[in-house]
């Protein structure tokens, strides 16, 4: 069995947790809230400063809710004329209005493209643990603030209603719905199939668990159904950290191959495709292979690698920060210059454009 599979990049993430430079600095536990977030498939995280639009947190609350699974299933119907059928939310924009989790405006638009406030967010989540306006007598909005606040939603947010959020602000606000009860008394997270700890927070290992497979590596001929041992027309797809189709994956596979991790239980499969122009446009989550070429260490810590450069990729340097990926590239491992391999990356731009790597897992081939 794989030692470096997607668990022990999360549980890392909690021991390797360091402060960010934008809001949520003060939570220590910040990078293990975004990594659970990123493992649920509920938001692409492309930049923590970055706004959210109303159509973007739309298709987070389809991803966060039990609705997730029949999104690939279900015909495309517009039901605003700004969010046509067909177009990138309109599933996820039609859901939440049927389900009263968002609502339009006079007029009859939805404004996909306009930034969420956490007035309107608020209404979505306590809407997705079961609250429905007749929980809510006199003023609906100061009744809904008066809950969001005694259920911990607000926890390392810190804003005003009126105030529009950040990527940053939803890891937080979704990651403090799966810890939040139901109204029928139920954690949230169950509702996804994960479990909270005995501290109250979000196991990451009922998410990255022995049910998450991978990662595997399938080729250009090879045929998905045989790597996943549920039906692919069932599946939940992820390409490259963002909601996908069975179509765009076997694209991303012509290319040459795809990585792939599934969970059996929520019959979800996680697809990497190669560093590539076909990528989809702003995904943070590739897979790079190459002949090692260089490992190299910190001035402060001879002991544990810091970065690997790979033959293919010239000057490019691939960060090492997990403690099982930097085991794997150490003295004590079992990769060494001259090795072939294939590392998960997340990549970034820098503020100069050139992109930066950070290897989550790693593959030998």
């Amino acid at each position: 069995m794989n030692r470096h599979q997607l668990a022990a990049s999360v549980t890392a993430a909690a021991v390797l947790a360091v402060g960010m430079p934008f809001s949520a600095e003060a939570s220590s536990n910040y990078e293990l809230r975004k990594k659970v977030i990123q493992m649920t498939g509920i938001m692409n995280i492309t930049g923590e400063e970055g706004p959210v639009t109303r159509g973007e947190y739309a298709q987070m609350l389809l991803n966060a809710s039990s609705y997730r699974q029949a999104a690939l299933q279900t015909e495309f119907t517009a039901v605003f004329p700004d969010v046509p059928a067909g177009s990138l939310y309109s599933f996820a924009v039609r859901t939440a209005s049927e389900n009263g989790w968002m609502s339009g405006y006079l007029g009859g638009q939805f404004k996909p493209d306009q930034q969420i406030t956490l007035q309107e967010a608020i209404r979505g989540i306590l809407a997705l643990l079961g609250y429905t306006d007749q929980d809510f007598t006199g003023n609906q909005l100061e009744g809904r603030w008066a809950r969001y606040n005694y259920l911990e939603l607000g926890e390392n947010i810190g804003k005003e209603p009126l105030e529009v959020l950040n990527q940053s602000d939803c890891v937080n606000l979704f990651y403090n719905l799966l810890c939040a009860e139901t109204t029928a008394g139920r954690d949230y997270c169950t509702v996804l199939g994960y479990e909270l700890s005995d501290d109250g927070q979000v196991n990451p290992l009922t998410i990255a668990d022995n049910e998450l497979k991978g990662p595997k590596v399938v080729k250009k001929n090879d045929t998905l159904d045989d790597y996943v041992p549920f039906k692919i027309s069932e599946a939940t797809f992820y390409l490259d950290g963002r909601m996908s189709t069975l179509e765009r994956v076997k694209q991303a596979k012509a290319d040459g191959f795809v990585i792939i991790y599934y969970n059996v239980s929520t019959k979800t499969i996680w697809v990497y495709s190669m560093d590539t122009e076909s990528q989809l446009e702003g995904s943070n989550m590739v897979a790079v292979k190459g002949e090692i070429s260089g490992i190299f260490y910190s001035s402060t810590n001879v002991m544990t690698p810091s970065m690997v450069m790979l033959e293919e990729y010239g000057e490019t340097e691939f960060k090492l920060r997990d403690s099982d990926v930097q085991f794997a590239f150490s003295i004590y491992g079992d990769m060494g210059v001259g090795d072939k391999v294939i590392l998960i990356c997340e990549k970034t731009g820098g503020t100069d454009g050139v992109e930066s790597y950070t290897v989550t897992d790693y593959i030998e081939y």
